[in-house]
């Protein structure tokens, strides 16, 4: 594989953050209610975990998966690992999520009433962050990101 000359510095930290942010959730798995609850999964998860539902350890398999994969296209975006397919694609989408999620969570704030309002604006900084993260780091590797080459 063909080493980039210059290092992509803030799709590294984005994969750093993705990673760290998989690992927070897997730790949730592993400590249980108190966990989901200092997260801010809200009270039923944390319960569910506390009686050993099954529902929050999938779902929280499925997301750690998912900031996993994430992270990976990252590195892969920035020239750390091998080229990952739809790779313009899919850093364009994960940045969309991770900025959505930063500035639309006045949207969503209804559905999770039990998430006060520290929960929002600190996790919602964190995902705005690394957005901008990923936004930078794409805008940054744009011309080798092409869909047509390698």
């Amino acid at each position: 594989m063909e080493r980039q000359s210059k290092v992509n510095k803030p799709l590294i930290l984005a994969a750093c953050c993705s990673f760290a942010a998989a690992a927070a959730h897997l730790l949730c798995i592993v400590f249980g209610g108190d966990w989901y609850r200092f997260f801010g999964a809200g009270e039923e998860m944390a319960t569910m975990a506390e009686q050993g539902h099954w529902y929050p350890t999938v779902v929280t398999l499925i997301i750690s998966g998912i900031l996993i994969v994430w992270a990976l296209y990252a590195l892969s975006g920035a020239g750390i690992i091998k080229r990952l397919p739809l790779l313009r694609i899919g850093l364009c989408a994960i940045t969309s999520v991770y900025l959505l999620r930063g500035i639309g969570f006045i949207a969503i704030t209804p559905f999770f009433p039990e998430n006060g309002l520290t929960f929002w604006l600190v996790s919602s900084g964190i995902c705005s962050i690394i957005g901008l993260l990923y936004a930078i780091g794409v805008k940054q590797r744009w011309a080798t990101l092409s869909t047509t080459t390698g």
